[in-house]
């Protein structure tokens, strides 16, 4: 008989489940504890915090749904036939809030999580190049400018859980689709509808689209919905996928002109933090050059087994990237378009360093819109200038948790340099 009771090895708690699976808790410290000491180093008890969030939630699911749909998600398993369905806001009022990053900085795990668990997500599977009024539909709830009014039925009423990704938002309750429809006129812009109906390339559609101001959080639903791209080519691309892709070719238009500007004439310096990542940003003159280091405190979420911090570094030269970032995959692209977003509108280029260290306190993934939205704040600030690299590296040295010495071992822009010259 099922108890109501939660137990440490058998939690009721779906968020709870996820949390143990994904950052399993030492049993001996948290029994000792209870939620009131905090032995664990953390602000707030995470067990604690998340015990409450399912059972309300569970009581507003059902087989036929109603409510706004503020976007589609496109997964990936199985892939080229795909899980692909709008997704349904118990919360009218946050509907527009609750699948746009964009709005989310400043917000804490706890209300990223309680966002992402009021929103239902339906699977219907297909083909990524599948046409029909399901997919068409999809794409129109994809296309809105504003949460389209749908009513869905579903196989069996969706069932509460709730996933963490390194690259997309937190995904709450879920069901297998039966039926959709769309209750009202999506909202699509003429524009965005006279670009997707022309016979052009996904990446020149998508760079259109961001030069009349719609922003990558908006591209990558409409890209995974199958919106973009030649008629004949055009297909549905997972979500995860999406946002990477969408900020690698915004990017890469950006640095485009970026190489043919001025170059800066002094060091700059801007720094940001949130969620517990910490970022350095450093701009030092030359031709364009990109560096991203991720260094991971252990004990973190992907550091269970390190007793040192873990260090990961990519970059490109001049004329960019040939392969995959695969050691710090989409938080790279998602590094990067922040730094080019902000040379793009200075009308400048630079050799840029990018430091991330991320803490223990990340305890979960929330995905890489906190790169993009990190690294954003920071070069919204007035920078430090120096005249100096050794001057710009000992400042950004002195904000740093592991010492700058780690890095420029590691660093290839600046390998051809001694150490004891910036340090």
């Amino acid at each position: 008989m099922k108890t109501k009771y939660q137990s440490w090895e058998k939690p009721h708690c779906e968020v709870t489940k996820a949390m143990q699976k994904r950052y399993p808790r030492n049993k001996e410290i948290c029994l000792l504890c209870k939620g009131g000491r905090l032995l664990c180093g953390l602000s707030s008890c995470p067990l604690i915090r998340k015990i409450n969030i399912q059972g309300p939630i569970k009581e507003r699911l059902s087989k036929d749904m109603s409510g706004l749909s503020p976007s589609i998600f496109v997964g990936w398993k199985g892939y080229p036939d795909v899980f692909v369905g709008p997704m349904t806001s118990l919360d009218p009022e946050k509907a527009h809030l609750l699948d746009d990053p964009s709005k989310w900085y400043g917000l804490d795990f706890d209300d990223i999580i309680g966002m992402r668990s009021v929103l239902v997500r339906s699977k219907k599977q297909e083909g990524i190049h599948s046409r029909n009024r399901f997919i068409e539909n999809s794409q129109e709830i994809a296309l809105a400018v504003k949460p389209t009014e749908i009513e869905t039925e579903f196989k069996k009423t969706p069932s509460y859980s709730i996933s963490f990704s390194s690259l997309s938002q937190p995904m709450g309750p879920s069901g297998v689709l039966e039926r959709l429809r769309i209750t009202e006129n999506p909202k699509i812009p003429r524009k965005v509808d006279s670009i997707v109906s022309d016979e052009l390339k996904a990446v020149d559609m998508a760079t259109q689209l961001y030069d009349k101001d719609f922003d990558v959080y908006y591209l990558t639903k409409v890209l995974a919905s199958g919106a973009l791209g030649l008629n004949d080519n055009k297909k549905m691309v997972p979500t995860r996928w999406s946002i990477t892709a969408v900020d690698d070719m915004i990017s890469k238009d950006q640095m485009k002109r970026i190489r043919e500007y001025p170059s800066i004439n002094e060091f700059q310096v801007y720094s940001n933090e949130y969620l517990h990542n910490h970022f350095e940003v450093l701009l030092m003159p030359g031709p364009w050059e990109f560096e991203q280091f991720e260094a991971w405190a252990p004990k973190t979420l992907w550091t269970q087994h390190s007793k040192e911090p873990v260090i990961q570094e990519e970059h490109e030269l001049f004329k960019g990237r040939t392969s995959y970032a695969m050691k710090e995959a989409g938080g790279y692209y998602a590094g990067r378009i922040g730094v080019t977003e902000a040379l793009d509108r200075m009308k400048r280029q630079a050799r840029a360093i990018l430091f991330r260290e991320i803490s223990e306190g990340y305890i979960i993934p929330v995905g890489v819109w906190e790169v993009r939205e990190n690294v954003r704040k920071a070069m919204e600030k007035k920078p430090s200038k120096f005249n100096s690299l050794k001057e710009a590296l000992n400042d950004v040295n002195s904000r740093l948790t592991i010492p700058l010495r780690e890095y420029m071992k590691r660093s290839e822009i600046l390998k051809q340099r001694r150490l004891n010259e910036w340090v």
